[in-house]
């Protein structure tokens, strides 16, 4: 089992403007070569924080970036409409306006399908896309859902009933009281992560210090009621550069093995570890996941 100690970078983040708001990042490492610098992208929840692990080893090879987005992390949190397409055209801007050049972007969930809408729509800013138990509906799944509706049992009424309760305001912000609770995140990760001993104090913090900034609550009220965006099949028909899945197999919140085969399904410029950890590899077995990019991005050359 690889050994996880909480691995600080010392590297001062700065803020960007983009539309009227303070957008987070950090930047770290030069350029070696023809190498294009990495962007990384969090999850739901994380931030810029979620990567120090990677950040700390990443930066001896590589230029490397990482950003909190709109709504997360030290980034502002306006009461918008938040959507996969906000996240793509920040970060499309991000990556013209303060990094320069086409980068490799590097995405865990919610932070992996960002990746994959800016690298299916913007093939002129992508060298390559590495995903990390991404996020994001398919369409054949997502018509198979619409045809269950008809046949829903009293059970499943039930959980829809809740799920347009929760939509509301009131019962929103009162789940997002629940849920931000330092014990609640602490018991979330554990389901999370295969290696207990990752889920540090300060892994805990990280992702509760943003949840006291104002504007957080509206945040996690929209995400809910997000648009619907392209599904990952069309991106994928839009993708044109090489791309990297890392799984961490042990995921409770997805079936690993059966969204890899609809990846392949959509895509053949695909490499692929399916690793033991859980839904946030690149904080739960960082070695790994730090190799498994570094080796790709030189035996592909991107």
């Amino acid at each position: 089992m690889e050994v996880n100690q909480a691995v600080s970078t010392t590297v001062v983040g700065d803020y960007w403007q983009w539309r009227g708001q303070n957008i987070y990042y950090v930047q770290a490492g030069k350029k070696k070569g023809d190498y294009p610098p990495l962007l990384l992208i969090h999850g739901f929840g994380a931030s810029t924080d979620h990567w120090r692990k990677n950040i700390a080893t990443l930066q001896t090879d590589f230029k490397v970036y990482a950003i909190d987005l709109l709504g997360f992390g030290r980034s502002s949190k306006p009461d918008w409409v938040y959507s996969g397409k906000v996240w793509e055209e920040q970060l499309a801007a991000f990556i013209q306006e303060v990094v320069g050049e086409a980068v490799v972007l590097a995405g865990n969930s919610l932070g992996g399908y960002a990746c994959l809408c800016v690298g299916g729509n913007h093939p002129e800013l992508t060298r390559g896309v590495v995903l990390l138990n991404s996020a994001g509906p398919f369409s054949d799944q997502e018509k198979k859902d619409e045809g269950k509706q008809e046949q829903l049992t009293l059970k499943q009424k039930l959980q829809k009933t809740v799920r347009s309760i929760l939509l509301q305001p009131w019962s929103s912000f009162l789940l997002f009281q629940y849920v931000r609770r330092k014990s609640m995140i602490r018991k979330t990760l554990k389901q999370v992560y295969l290696d207990q001993s990752a889920v540090t104090d300060q892994l805990v913090e990280d992702i509760y210090r943003p949840s006291c900034d104002r504007g957080a609550a509206k945040v996690f009220a929209s995400v809910f009621k997000s648009p619907r965006g392209d599904k990952v099949d069309e991106l994928l028909k839009r993708l044109t550069v090489p791309l990297l899945l890392l799984w961490g197999e042990g995921d409770p919140w997805m079936d690993t093995r059966t969204r890899s085969s609809k990846f392949h399904q959509y895509y053949s410029q695909i490499s692929e570890r399916f690793l033991n950890a859980g839904h946030c590899p690149h904080d739960e077995v960082p070695q790994q996941v730090n190799e498994g990019i570094k080796d790709w991005i030189i035996s592909h050359q991107c």
